[in-house]
């Protein structure tokens, strides 16, 4: 998996029947290189306009799908499928598009194992959000445990999954999560993220300006509901025009937190399970804590990979798809009845 906050490649290794998980085996990170991960990023940013054919961007998946051939080599085990999420470039579901960058038979041919690829396409053409994916992996992951139960993931974009203590799934993209800050560190401190919330810590608040992010109609909106990773870009270079580092950082933390504490939940958790980088940064866990008034924890606190969970996710989506079991329901995504998808390679 390479998500939102264009930091590099998770792989993991699971055994599961895509119902059950019977063991976790090992996880390795790839980090992408400096020149990688800023072509990345230029991608969000042409992707609207972009050509499927570009020679940029076929240039920039081909090393992508590289990056994802040798974090597999590093796991060091056979296995029966990959799951290979790719790179998200553009997710427009409104539009009827969301766009994965990875070749699938390239990563095949590295790795000469089936590759599962394509994951929220069929999903979209449904109708669906094509997002959030990862509901049904946790809730097969806080099987036993008591509910109801939030599980938060901050990444480039924030989401949460909230299991009902009636069985029920509920998720979506709450807002913004770590893409923003990330783009303020790279932009005042030339590093790819808020290391420790350091900056976000020595800020202070805006409040009106605050005010003036959570207007935007996203937050009125029901769940199911998604995002792209610039969906809010605008809206947030006008809101902190001016600022301080210092206090934009502050303020764009307090923005990922209001996002996430006002997500339409239809009880109060018992407990905030956080996976993503966000989970590392004190700023946004301490905000969290304060807005929900229950325990709110890192993932590892039950024993889960907090680095490895969306790598293992994509593994055990990728033997649902194989066995034709949905991937999302109409509580996840929207879609208007349980949704398979993926497509198989080799």
């Amino acid at each position: 998996m390479s998500g939102t906050s264009l930091d590099g490649v998770d792989a993991a290794y699971i055994e599961t029947d895509g119902v059950s998980i019977s063991r976790f085996g090992p996880a390795a990170t790839l980090r992408f290189q400096p020149g990688l991960r800023a072509d990345l990023r230029r991608l969000l940013d042409l992707a609207p306009g972009i050509s499927a054919d570009d020679p940029f961007l076929k240039d920039v998946e081909r090393r992508l799908t590289q990056d994802h051939g040798i974090a597999v080599g590093l796991l060091g085990v056979g296995a029966d499928v990959v799951g290979f999420h790719g790179q998200t470039i553009l997710h427009a579901p409104e539009q009827g598009r969301t766009w994965q960058i990875g070749d699938a038979a390239l990563l095949h041919q590295l790795c000469k194992i089936p590759v599962v690829s394509d994951f929220r396409s069929a999903d979209v053409q449904a109708g669906g959000q094509g997002a959030p994916l990862a509901p049904l992996f946790h809730a097969a992951l806080a099987q036993g445990m008591p509910k109801p139960l939030l599980v938060v993931n901050i990444g480039g974009v924030a989401n949460m999954t909230f299991l009902g203590a009636d069985g029920g799934i509920l998720a979506c993209d709450t807002g913004p999560g770590n893409g923003p800050l990330d783009d303020l560190a790279q932009k005042f401190l030339g590093l790819p993220y808020d290391k420790d919330g350091a900056l976000a810590a020595s800020g202070r608040v805006d409040a009106g300006r605050l005010e003036a992010l959570l207007g935007h109609p996203y937050f009125a909106r029901p769940a199911p509901k998604s995002l792209d990773r610039l969906s809010f870009s605008g809206l947030i270079a006008q809101a902190t025009e001016g600022l301080a580092p210092a206090d934009a950082a502050a303020t764009l933390a307090a923005f990922c937190v209001a996002g996430i504490a006002r997500a339409p939940l239809p009880a109060p958790p018992l407990r905030v399970l956080v996976c993503g980088g966000g989970r590392k940064n004190p700023v946004l866990m301490a905000g969290l804590a304060a807005a929900f008034g229950v325990p709110v924890e890192p993932v590892e606190a039950v024993g889960w990979d907090g680095d490895a969970l969306e790598a293992q996710c994509f593994g055990y989506l990728a033997v649902r798809s194989l066995r034709g079991l949905p991937l999302s329901l109409p509580t996840t995504t929207g879609v208007a009845r349980a949704m398979t998808g993926g497509v198989l390679t080799g």
